[in-house]
């Protein structure tokens, strides 16, 4: 009982961090059930179907981020004193954690679900019955242990990576050394993957898939390395107090912004590609759906990301004010921050995105 009141008496802005998890596990959970019925529909079609379910699980990797980046800044599963004494541990707490991470996927999922059985016509009596009926392959049975097994997929892999995320023992990572860490790695993937997309460019969709994800990979490799050597830069040529305390902000937080602000830049160029190529033109609703959710996922795990840093900066924060620190020196050491990290991330978006967009060209 005391664990379900953790859990439900959040602040509210917990409460619908937790909402929007289990609106993008709704948005992944229906592409995975309109890939189902596509496959349903058009038995002879075995590879596009593949290919349709392929294409779901950059929705899920975005959807399972955000819901370990909320898992990590929900107060109630953080150790607090006393809650040792009533057998609510840390590694209780990382349970609650992940079941509640759980709970909030499986609500979505069973959202996508009587969405999806309602635009199907299975469901009456709501305002779009059966309004998808041909798309949705409403003639043909629906194979529910498929079903239920593919929304499984958001809440098992959601739960499992908070555990693992949130486990007791887990050492945090420690902060990059040099900006050259990672980076060779990186480099390597985001090569390898453009080289890839460029081989598949006249090929199937599958190839497209394996050089964006690498693609990707490499970009989450390049952003701490890339974040820290913002930090490093703001620091040179005699730094003042407001160019030194932003510079020592984005060193010590290279790792934590790095990742989601590489991914991001992965999505965005993505779409600059995507936006090159075809101009919009040829997007489907499931695409602007699925695009949707991974924009909307990426841009959420990075707020979520800034979040946790501003709390772990608390004492920092506190100390300042303590020494008379005016309020405008932190507001100009945030704008600092962000000013670097968009100069930086925001050319090489486009730059990626241009490279991907060129073997697409005829």
């Amino acid at each position: 009982m005391l664990a379900l009141r953790l859990v439900t008496g959040s602040h509210p802005l917990v409460q619908l961090r937790r909402l929007l998890v289990a609106t993008a596990a709704a948005g992944v959970g229906f592409l995975l059930l309109c890939a189902l019925g596509y496959a349903a529909g058009h038995p002879a079609r075995s590879s596009d179907a593949a290919l349709r379910l392929l294409w779901c699980l950059p929705p899920l990797v975005a959807t399972v981020q955000f819901a370990v980046a909320v898992a990590r800044t929900d107060p109630s599963t953080r150790p607090r004193p006393g809650l040792s004494a009533v057998g609510l541990g840390p590694g209780r707490l990382t349970v609650i954690a992940a079941a509640s991470t759980a709970v909030a996927c499986a609500l979505g999922s069973l959202l996508a679900l009587l969405f999806y059985l309602h635009l199907r016509g299975d469901i009456t009596g709501l305002p779009f019955d059966g309004a998808a009926a041909d798309l949705l392959a409403a003639d043909r049975p629906l194979p529910l242990a498929g079903a239920l097994t593919l929304l499984a997929l958001v809440p098992v892999a959601a739960a499992t990576a908070a555990g693992l995320a949130l486990r007791p023992g887990r050492p945090e990572p420690a902060p990059d050394r040099s900006p050259t860490a990672g980076m060779p790695w990186g480099v390597a993937l985001l090569t390898g993957g453009l080289a890839v997309e460029t081989y598949a460019a006249r090929g199937d969709g599958g190839g497209l898939f394996a050089g964006w994800f690498l693609t990707a990979i490499g970009l989450a490799m390049i952003g701490p390395s890339l974040t820290y050597a913002c930090g490093r830069l703001l620091q040179t040529a005699r730094p003042g107090a407001v160019r030194l305390l932003a510079g020592r902000v984005l060193m010590t937080e290279s790792r934590r912004l790095g990742r989601p602000l590489g991914i991001l830049a992965a999505v965005g160029s993505a779409g600059v590609a995507a936006a090159t190529y075809y101009g919009g033109a040829a997007f489907g609703p499931l695409t602007w759906l699925g695009a949707l959710v991974v924009v909307g996922c990426t841009t959420a795990t990075l707020l979520t990301a800034a979040l946790e840093a501003r709390q772990s900066r608390a004492r920092t924060t506190a100390a300042l004010h303590r020494l008379g620190a005016p309020p405008t020196i932190l507001r100009t050491t945030a704008l600092l921050r962000a000013g670097a990290l968009i100069a930086v991330f925001v050319p090489l978006t486009w730059l990626v995105g241009t490279l991907a967009a060129i073997p697409l060209q005829k």
